[in-house]
């Protein structure tokens, strides 16, 4: 199946020269969302995974339905000052400024076969914090995937750097 057909492109949004990669065609459609979560469900289905980590807000959509499908649990990474418990935070360089993510102190064991999700890479930096919270665990991180990869950004760089595996459904 083609599910680059179901990505809407928004010129100008959020802001003039970029152009937003819309997702919600795809989840739209129960055909196509359904073959995407396939499509992960079918890379990891033999990692032993025991938690999915979706990164906020569309990584919440596909990380809530892939660890559903792998029958393992879900942890949710926020932004600040959202999540109710104590909490390890990041703070990571946007083109534009900063901004805090968060995690539950007690979301993640010692040892847990850790994925986790997005929907897009495209600078890297929200992932590489990302990578950083779940790592004060000494967890064991599988993998970082994502339904999408703006591969002229080169926030696959920062994946490298941290040594952890990375994979892509599409690519633009």
């Amino acid at each position: 199946m083609n599910l680059i057909k179901y990505i809407r492109d928004i010129p100008d949004f959020p802001k003039k020269g970029i152009v937003f990669k819309d997702i919600t065609p795809l989840l739209l459609n129960g055909v196509a969302y359904k073959y995407l979560i396939e499509q992960f469900y079918n890379r990891y289905r033999k990692k032993n995974i025991d938690i999915v980590v979706g990164i906020e807000a569309r990584g919440f959509i596909l990380g809530s339905s892939l660890a559903t499908r792998l029958g393992c649990g879900f942890v949710p990474i926020r932004k600040k000052d959202k999540l109710p418990y104590s909490v390890h935070q990041k703070t990571y360089s946007l083109e534009y400024g900063t901004d805090t993510i968060e995690i539950h102190k007690d979301a993640i064991k010692h040892n847990n076969n850790v994925l986790i999700v997005d929907d897009v890479l495209a600078t890297g930096g929200t992932v590489k914090a990302a990578i950083d919270l779940v790592n004060i665990s000494s967890c064991n991180l599988i993998e970082c995937c994502f339904m999408i990869e703006l591969k002229f950004l080169n926030g696959l760089k920062k994946i490298k750097e941290e040594n952890v595996e990375h994979f892509s459904l599409l690519q633009f």
